[in-house]
């Protein structure tokens, strides 16, 4: 995470064939994090974010995959630019 000079928060992901398997699941949680992160992304501050997943979202559901990004989002939303 660090400041970046644009109006908006803009995102990288992480996400390893060793952590999510096959490409179906890896594609699968790169999209819940991009839609995820687009809905919030005008709410937060100003930042180069880079999420990196670890090997428990592989068997996590993805209501559960979805509240920790809420989570994650609203922790950021209280971080100064």
């Amino acid at each position: 995470m660090l400041p970046n000079d644009r109006s908006l928060a803009r995102l990288g992901m992480s996400v390893a064939v060793r952590t999510m398997g096959g490409a179906v699941g890896r594609n699968r949680l790169r999209r819940m994090i991009r839609e995820s992160f687009r809905l919030h992304q005008s709410l937060l501050p100003a930042l180069d974010l880079v999420i990196g997943v670890r090997s428990t979202a592989r068997t996590a559901p993805a209501a559960q995959i979805r509240s920790s990004l809420e989570q994650l989002w609203r922790r950021l939303c209280r971080v100064p630019a």
